[in-house]
């Protein structure tokens, strides 16, 4: 089963699950998923091939979701879950398979359609990296090449194990299995409950041109977008996006 965290008081019912995008972690979700446990018990997982999480020899969607059916299993009941970028496809691959798992769904910044900017680039970045070099965090840093934002070379350390000199990523299934992850199932299936696609405004990866196929999947969705956000929109603007998604839960409660 996935490795995960908890947050607040979990004997208080199905709380939110969060599902993180590609090369993230649970602990890249720690400040926001602490604010957002003050109502509610919030549990963070590691998709697999990430974090503390077992590795597969795939990483296809379908296979995702029913991690986070498997772990929605073990806390017991119907979660809220939100998932940012893959994390998001994961969420919504879930609620068309799985609906009885889900009460609402939070997707951050994706759609269900296929994109053609693939992440490899930073899959070889991080594989360029000498770990035998490496005692610091500083000392993968220097090495980190065609990594030139400051923000994203951070992101990427966080996935570093240094004591053990390896990334806690398997980085050679992530290579392997991009088209898969920059794509979307085909599945034959609505998800009625209440969805909302939150989005950066500086973000293009909602395109309205989505929004017909976004309604055919999930009925009952609503749209939202941060200003002065861009794709990574809960690290960019965290206090804005830790109350939309508040604001959100509390005035669909009673739907």
């Amino acid at each position: 089963m996935l490795n995960y965290i908890t947050h607040g008081n979990m004997q208080a019912g199905p709380g939110l699950l969060i599902a993180h995008g590609l090369y993230g972690s649970a602990r890249n979700w720690g400040e926001i998923a602490k604010r957002l446990s003050e109502d509610r018990p919030v549990v963070a997982v590691d998709m697999r091939n990430h974090g503390d999480s077992p590795w597969f020899d795939t990483h296809g969607y379908e296979d995702m979701a029913n991690d986070l059916a498997e772990v929605i299993g073990h806390l017991g009941g119907a979660w809220d879950v939100l998932g940012h970028s893959m994390g998001g496809k994961t969420a919504m691959t879930l609620a068309l398979t799985h609906p009885e798992k889900l009460r609402r769904l939070i997707v951050a910044d994706i759609a269900p359609v296929a994109y053609d900017h693939s992440q490899i680039q930073y899959i070889e970045a991080m594989k360029a990296v000498d770990l035998s070099r490496v005692q610091k965090r500083s000392d993968a840093l220097e090495q980190l090449g065609g990594v030139d934002d400051p923000q994203l070379q951070a992101f990427f350390l966080q996935s570093l194990d240094v004591a053990n000199r390896r990334w806690r990523l398997n980085l050679d299934v992530l290579a392997a299995e991009m088209p898969k992850i920059l794509s979307f199932p085909q599945i034959d299936a609505q998800f009625d409950g209440p969805t909302l696609f939150l989005s950066g405004a500086d973000s293009h990866y909602v395109d309205r041109a989505y929004r017909p196929r976004i309604k055919e999947l999930f009925p009952r969705a609503q749209f939202a977008k941060i200003p002065g956000a861009g794709h990574w929109l809960h690290a960019e603007k965290p206090r804005e996006f830790e109350a939309a998604v508040s604001h959100w839960l509390t005035v669909t409660a009673a739907g």
